[in-house]
């Protein structure tokens, strides 16, 4: 096949090097934008973070009263159904008090 005067010129396959260089930036982006997510993620995770740390001080006292929980119910099941039945109420009014509020 030959060419012609006016046909425009084929693009020129890249080096290796040029594609070497071109595979390190895109690696280098993607590196950067993983970065950024993870520190997006720890932002957004902070809130849950805190909230179980606050749970973790008082796991010896949440072992004690589910302990006693369990040995209630095995003796009394109902008083614990009951309570359990309370608690929900109490919690979703608080709930429904500070969206009002």
């Amino acid at each position: 096949m030959t060419r012609r005067a006016g046909d425009p010129t084929p693009p020129a396959k890249p080096t290796r090097a040029q594609r070497k260089a071109e595979l390190l930036s895109r690696i280098e982006q993607q590196r950067i934008d993983i970065l950024v997510e993870a520190e997006r993620w720890q932002l957004a995770a902070a809130p849950l973070d805190a909230g179980w740390q606050r749970l973790k001080r008082y796991r010896g006292l949440v072992y004690l009263a589910g302990g006693a929980l369990l040995v209630g119910s095995a003796r009394h099941p109902n008083s614990l159904i009951r309570l359990v039945k309370r608690l929900a109420a109490g919690g979703l009014l608080l709930n429904r008090a500070r969206r009002l509020l």
